[in-house]
């Protein structure tokens, strides 16, 4: 078996919400895995079906080679759920939330003891081991969060938009930790809107959209998905920006992509002659342009070429 994960037409629905509509994903052991996608797009669904916690409406899935419905026990002594928020008790210590985990799992006092140490020294928690987790910084309880979930190794780590409110350097800590795990051998399951974080971690990475993969591939494949270069025009004024789009749309015709910085105008395309022609255009008008670079889409743009809007885009995700 080379694959942790697979699911085929995978589907759910509350009441006449249709949360997904026939996902197919194969998630190689041992890899780590994006799924890409705004709010409500279906992500969080997928991963509490994966994880037992709710039932799909169609279609099938397996982990490690267990059903998710049929064997559903088998596959809990095999994963480990991180959610969106950190689930630490904040009236104990960061070692006694680790240890109330390890008992709960079934290791002894001084194992769990043992255990806890080992996990405060790792994930950088060992100073504060001793204070109560409501002292914690959102990085720390985000760390210590990870930590609870790796008390007993799983072979699938759930990471549900795991970095969610964190700062630059929590991120950071973060995403090292996950490239920790991967290493030893769990398969990571990663849900995200950052896409500089996909980018970072993911092997492959599946685009959601509506409750369906509308893209899979590496980051490299979906990049090129797109089949141009981008071109970034930085203004000089961004009062000037609404009639640089303007400009730009006239020369170039589609594929400018939906404003994200008042200074910026991005769009997709075919030759350096349409960037000449644009610079031309812009210069013709007045329009003061501060920066012009053409090179490869980031996954940023490769996201909003596929979806229209940005990955942030908000949009509640249905719950039971």
């Amino acid at each position: 078996m080379t694959n942790a994960i697979e699911t085929a037409g995978l589907a759910k629905s509350f009441g006449e919400t249709h949360a997904l509509r026939g996902v197919d994903l194969a998630i190689r052991k041992g890899s780590v895995y994006g799924l890409l996608g705004p709010n409500g797009a279906g992500k969080t669904t997928i991963v509490r079906i994966l994880a037992t916690l709710l039932r799909p409406s169609g279609g099938a899935a397996t982990v490690l080679g267990h059903d998710v419905v049929r064997d559903a026990r088998a596959v809990r002594r095999k994963v480990s759920l991180t959610g969106q928020y950190a689930s630490v008790d904040e009236d104990l210590t960061g070692r006694e939330n680790l240890v109330l985990v390890g008992r709960l799992l079934g290791l002894t006092w001084a194992d769990a003891r043992q255990r806890a140490s080992d996990l405060l020294e790792v994930f950088g928690l060992a100073e504060a081991g001793d204070r109560q987790a409501r002292t914690y910084s959102g990085g720390m309880r985000r760390r210590l969060d990870i930590g609870a979930s790796l008390v007993a190794i799983p072979d699938v780590l759930f990471l549900d938009e795991p970095t969610t409110g964190l700062d630059p350097r929590s991120r950071n800590q973060v995403w090292e930790l996950v490239r920790r795990i991967a290493a030893e051998g769990t398969t990571v399951l990663l849900t995200t809107q950052y896409l500089d974080e996909a980018d970072q971690l993911a092997e492959r990475m599946a685009v959601i959209d509506h409750g369906r993969v509308i893209a899979e591939g590496t980051s490299r494949e979906l990049k090129a998905s797109i089949g141009a270069n981008t071109l970034r025009v930085r203004l000089a004024d961004a009062a000037q920006r609404p009639r640089a789009l303007e400009l730009v749309e006239r020369v170039l015709g589609d594929g400018v992509f939906p404003a994200q910085q008042p200074l910026e105008v991005t769009a997709r395309v075919a030759s350096p002659a349409q960037a000449a022609a644009v610079l031309s255009a812009l210069g013709d008008a007045g329009v003061e342009v501060a920066q012009l670079a053409v090179g490869d889409p980031s996954l940023d743009e490769v996201f909003l070429a596929l979806t229209g809007k940005p990955a942030e885009s908000p949009a509640p995700e249905a719950t039971p």
